[in-house]
């Protein structure tokens, strides 16, 4: 896979964090964004062509030690970067604003995608404002319908293939080929580049001193392996004075990268058939399972799995808090959760989850959670509605 490298040394001593904070005040569209605010560091479109909702700028919950998720989660030093902020509700806009403006600064008429729900969701609606023709592969049957009606909203072509992911994935590589459409799935280098600003961000809203951990769902892999080459960067820049390590999270019946891991294999092999409720992590043949590997050594990371079940009572946990998040975000916390049981992660270690979707993603996992509907499913966090006769007498005896 193509990577973007940039000029470091044109940057070293000219390039600070007190640079990217003073844009913080700015009130250009380009220093609103929190991708573009990190600018030098993206690859370089002029601002003519760049395409931005002011992605971003999203929040950092610290989440109180004596709360009932850190308990949960068995961390006393925990934040939440919730990237389901973003415009579209997920951080696929993050390398969405990257990736679609370089598309219109090489001139490109149409982009495409295969996709879960999120990256056709976020492309179809940066494509619109670029004014490009979106055209998206969905598997059928295989998405949250949440995610499916974005992408039917903001006008792209929809294209349900009957198969899983990784056969759309093949054809919409096949196709982008054939037709000279610009792909922009994870394995566009310059969408990751604007992935890399999630961790900028988290940095910039912990004033620049790193936490001893990041923890990161694991799907098609772009993200984790995103932030460790940011970081990576930063460090190099003398911006970052030490690295994080990596965690990253992957469900129990879509966990390629996590066999490898457990095996001590340096290449990852594909999983035929991938299942999980958590669709946004639904892959069984990661597109950036190679930089992922690196990224994992490189910062002496882990990689865990979580079963749904373990996934949606971290959900409902999250959710409780206030925050909220769809299935494939709290993979985080359930991970989280097993990897301070077994000491891999120290209590007193600070500690950033990644959440990566907005909870309305997947309405429905949500409510059949809370309603005990989930078949196979145990809902020892449920908050069931109550039904109640229409008098005041009823209606009193249910809030009591």
């Amino acid at each position: 896979m193509l990577e973007v490298r940039h000029d470091l040394a044109r940057w070293v001593g000219r390039l600070s964090a007190a640079a990217f904070d003073a844009r913080l005040s700015s009130k250009r569209a380009v220093d609103r964004s929190g991708v573009w605010r990190f600018r030098e560091l993206i690859p370089p479109v002029e601002e003519r062509f760049i395409v931005t909702r002011g992605e971003g700028a999203t929040t950092l919950y610290p989440i109180d030690a004596d709360s009932a998720l850190a308990r949960f989660a068995g961390a006393h030093h925990l934040w939440l970067k919730h990237e389901g902020e973003n415009p579209t509700g997920s951080f696929k806009d993050r390398g969405m604003t990257s990736g679609v403006s370089t598309a219109k600064r090489l001139g490109m008429a149409t982009v495409a995608c295969a996709s879960t729900g999120n990256t056709s969701a976020s492309m179809a609606s940066y494509a619109a404002i670029a004014g490009m023709r979106a055209i998206v592969f969905i598997p059928e049957g295989n998405i949250a319908f949440g995610k499916l009606s974005q992408a039917l909203a903001y006008g792209a072509r929809t294209v349900q293939i009957a198969g899983d992911f990784d056969a759309a994935m093949r054809l919409v590589e096949e196709v982008s080929v054939r037709e000279g459409i610009y792909l922009l799935n994870s394995l566009n280098p310059f969408r990751l580049e604007g992935q890399k600003a999630i961790g900028f961000e988290l940095l910039q809203d912990l004033d620049w001193e790193p936490p001893d951990w990041i923890v990161v769902p694991g799907g098609n892999l772009g993200n984790n392996s995103a932030i460790y080459k940011g970081f990576s960067e930063l460090h190099c820049l003398g911006i970052l004075k030490r690295m994080p390590r990596l965690a990253v999270i992957q469900a129990s019946g879509a966990n390629p990268l996590y066999r490898a891991f457990r095996a001590g294999a340096s290449v990852v092999t594909p999983i035929e058939k991938a299942e999980t409720i958590a669709t946004a992590i639904k892959i069984g043949n990661p597109v950036s399972a190679a930089k992922s590997v690196r990224a994992i050594k490189e910062t002496r990371g882990v990689v865990e799995e979580v079963t749904d079940q373990e996934t949606m009572d971290a959900k409902a946990m999250i959710d409780a808090a206030g925050v909220g998040a769809e299935p494939a975000s709290c993979v985080t916390i359930a991970g989280l959760k097993k990897l301070t049981a077994a000491g891999t992660i120290k209590p007193e270690e600070r500690v950033v989850c990644i959440l990566t979707g907005h909870v309305l993603k997947d309405p429905d996992a949500t409510a059949k959670y809370h309603r005990s509907e989930l078949t196979g499913f145990t809902t020892p966090h449920a908050n069931a509605p109550v039904r109640c006769e229409a008098t005041l007498d009823a209606v009193m005896r249910a809030i009591c």
